[in-house]
């Protein structure tokens, strides 16, 4: 039976962490509460067993940025999930919280199935990656002589046995496994089955976007499409190429973290795989193939 989801709870108003605590708990998740960064600063180092840190941005002593700023210092912490929940919704601030590392933003006041939904997207973004992490070291071998090979799959749990394989091929595959996870899965779900942003979101609030994946694949204008994963080793770099069967979308403004999407349980895979795990990720076409490289490690 898997462990409850922990929660650190960062917030200097009493009602909000109680309204928040109220909420979380009764969702099932196993809450801490911290009044301010300082205090939650030192909670964190006694106890490095939180999946994520839903942390306010203005506090007195440590506020939310300089917390963040701490947290990305220290290799533990590097991909903890952090939500910001703040009342300043400014894009500037946005961006700011973005590119220090908060992927997650949180307006107040906020509405409690919103609340759920991006805690249950920091939540299972943070286990995956443990998950993954675990794997990829338990399976490490003779991966990093393979030099060239053509994959089918259909399915998500293909898309993370995939996930294993290729990225112990490559140099730092914890790193890699992050953003090819990301991509082989959107060429799933949002490419061969044709779910929409808007869909995933509705799906996400609703906790069933996995059933919705599971009942596309047996329907009929679905069910034999697959993705084509192509993985060749040059002397400069690693390239992968993952191709879908379905109509394409329009991938430019997912390149980058966006202000606008900050505030969605979903959203952020392309531009943090392109920014965590590719040396580079480019679209061709319609959308439906995408290109991956990884710098191989240098001769010794």
């Amino acid at each position: 039976m898997q462990e409850r989801a922990r929660v650190l709870i960062v917030d200097d108003e009493p009602f909000n962490l109680e309204i928040l605590s109220e909420h979380l708990s009764d969702a099932g998740y196993e809450v801490v509460v911290a009044e301010d960064g300082e205090v939650a600063w030192q909670i964190l180092l006694q106890d490095r067993t939180f999946d994520t840190v839903l942390l306010d941005r203005m506090m007195p002593r440590m506020d939310g940025m300089a917390l963040l700023a701490r947290l990305r210092q220290q290799p533990e912490f590097e991909h903890l999930p952090v939500i910001m929940q703040t009342a300043v919704g400014a894009a500037e601030n946005v961006r700011e919280g973005l590119a220090a590392g908060a992927y997650y933003y949180l307006i107040k006041p906020f509405q409690r199935d919103m609340l759920l939904a991006i805690v249950a997207a920091a939540v299972n973004f943070h286990r995956e990656k443990s998950q993954l992490d675990a794997q990829l070291a338990a399976q490490a071998s003779s991966y990093h002589l393979l030099m060239k090979g053509e994959f089918h799959f259909q399915t998500l749990e293909e898309a993370r046995h995939l996930t294993l394989l290729l990225s112990n091929a490559c140099p730092e595959p914890q790193k890699v496994a992050l953003g090819l996870s990301e991509l082989l899965v959107n060429a799933v779900e949002h490419g061969n089955l044709a779910i929409s942003y808007a869909e995933k979101t509705r799906l996400l609030q609703h906790g069933c976007w996995q059933d919705e994946v599971e009942t596309r694949l047996s329907l009929p204008e679905y069910e034999k499409r697959k993705v084509k994963v192509a993985f060749y080793r040059e002397e400069e770099d690693i390239i992968f190429t993952i191709t879908d069967e379905g109509k394409g979308f329009e991938w430019q403004p997912f390149l980058e973290m966006s202000p606008e999407r900050a505030f969605d349980p979903h959203g952020r895979g392309i531009s943090m795989a392109r920014m965590l795990s590719f040396q580079s990720v480019e679209y061709k076409g319609c959308g439906n193939q995408v290109i991956a490289r990884v710098r191989p490690a240098p001769a010794e």
